[in-house]
């Protein structure tokens, strides 16, 4: 009976994008509808839509296993995911929409007038934004291989399918209201179970001992210096070099309007990180034996069944993997869509049927990876993502907004350092299972490889010969200049 009841959940969450969907699809003709909504999004529903994308699989499921792994040590992620906007809103999300551009790789183009910064650019895209939509279609993958005992391709496989269709179909204008109703069906999935499971942990046989369910060594005082610090520096900074994050204020009607949405954003995702984090947090009193690596990611899909034996619990459950769902499709959504317009722009024609060609291709690729890799923790692969993309595109649009002196061979320079210094040290903390002195700074290099790659374009900027581009002054000049009115 619940495994009927989760596959309803699941299917109400389909049809409700494919119809949004098409209503998106009737409103959507030219490019720039396609690319950016035709830059006619307000606040309150980019908000929503932003949201939506960036609640991922590593927010819905993740957030609460890492809270019920490691206690206090799980709350540094929605405490970087949050923070990270206020560094967008004051440095970066009126200077986009300002810019004129797509994509990034637009901006660093006409930011630095060159067509080689541009392809680094967008191969950086490409690599974050697939890293990014792996841990969405694994989510799906174990969601319905919990509720409904699938095969985890098949999760996988659904999510990929209906993220290509939604965005060929419509594009960034149809994917805006698409995104906007599943942060909504999100934080609904997890806020009601989550008042039900208070109030009935709070006054049943649920008796704890606080020094066994929050040990001292899981809080503030066990924490190690170097990787909490880092951890932090990587989800700050990460935000700003987040593809289908960054696109979005390009939707927004003037760099004002990117600000107030970017305000509005940091208000909805605390609040879903305060639910999210909450259901963690009871499940250390009600599920401690699910504190397990690779079982952790599924207790919010357990936990109210544990606590509501029956109908009840059935229910609860099926709005959390409706919730779940809506996580991985809204996610992927907005990575899709942010990559189809660099695909469409660098390898294609730009026009509205190579997006739609550029969508498929941007869905198939991670899907062949998820199919081919099996699942790692949700919350600590999306920190990954959150690493490189801090290491590579961080630092150049920080630059790029903000000092004249960037040149085209600085910012190449920096991206290619910031990545590949990033990737050798995960690589190397993966082949040798974090063993030796050196482990921390491999596992979480983030504290050194962002100022390697900011100093490295720096360095190579000022010794560059042919110097910044002679109208980077004007261009700086236009995206720092507030609109009237």
């Amino acid at each position: 009976m619940n495994a009927v009841m989760d596959l309803v959940g699941v299917a109400f969450v389909i049809v409700a994008t494919l119809l949004i969907g098409v209503y998106g699809l009737r409103i959507s003709r030219t490019t720039g509808d396609f690319f950016v909504a035709s830059r006619t999004v307000r606040p309150v529903w980019n908000a929503s839509a932003i949201s939506g994308e960036y609640l991922s699989a590593g927010t819905f499921l993740g957030l609460s296993g890492l809270v019920l792994l490691d206690g206090a040590r799980g709350f540094w992620f929605p405490i970087g995911y949050a923070a990270g906007y206020l560094l967008v809103l004051a440095f970066v999300a009126a200077p986009l929409r300002r810019s004129g551009a797509y994509t990034i790789p637009d901006f660093m183009e006409a930011r630095l007038e060159s067509t080689s910064a541009r392809r680094v650019t967008s191969i950086a895209v490409l690599v974050i934004g697939w890293l990014y939509i792996v841990p969405q279609l694994h989510g799906a993958g174990i969601t319905l291989s919990v509720v409904a005992g699938l095969p985890e391709w098949v999760g996988a496989v659904t999510v990929a399918v209906l993220v290509a269709a939604a965005v060929a179909a419509g594009g960034m204008r149809a994917i805006t209201y698409v995104q906007a109703f599943q942060y909504w069906l999100k934080l609904t999935a997890l806020l009601v179970p989550v008042v039900f499971l208070a109030f009935a942990l709070s006054g049943g046989p649920h008796d704890f001992d606080p020094a066994l369910v929050f040990p001292v060594e899981a809080g503030p005082s066990g924490f190690d210096a170097y990787e909490t610090a880092s951890l932090l520096l990587a989800l700050l900074l990460g935000t700003m070099g987040l593809p289908h994050v960054l696109v979005r204020f390009y939707t927004s009607p003037t760099g004002v309007s990117a600000r107030r949405t970017t305000v509005i954003v940091i208000g909805m995702v605390s609040a879903f990180y305060a639910v999210s984090s909450t259901m963690g947090l009871l499940a250390r009193i009600a599920a401690p034996d699910l504190a397990v690596p690779g079982i952790a990611d599924t207790v919010v899909l357990l936990l109210p069944s544990r606590v509501f034996p029956g109908v009840l619990g059935e229910l609860l459950t099926a709005l959390i993997v409706a919730g779940a769902f809506a996580a991985f499709l809204a996610t992927s959504a907005g990575l899709v869509v942010s990559l189809a317009g660099v695909v469409s722009q660098d390898v294609f024609s730009g026009s509205v049927r190579s997006f739609r060609v550029s969508a498929v291709l941007c869905a198939l690729v991670p899907l062949g990876v998820a199919l081919l890799t099996a699942p790692a923790g949700l919350g600590s692969s999306v920190g990954v993502v959150f690493v490189v993309a801090a290491s590579t595109l961080s630092p150049v649009v920080l630059l790029g907004v903000w000092w004249r002196g960037l040149t085209a061979r600085g910012a190449v320079a920096g991206m290619v350092s910031g990545g590949v210094a990033t990737g050798l040290a995960l690589l190397v903390h993966a082949a040798v299972d974090g063993v030796g002195v050196a482990a921390p700074y491999l596992a979480q290099p983030a504290a050194w490889t962002i100022p390697l790659a900011a100093a490295v374009t720096v360095v190579v900027s000022l010794l560059d010969p042919r110097g910044p581009s002679p109208r980077a002054e004007r261009f700086l000049a236009r995206v720092h200049t507030p609109e009237r009115g």
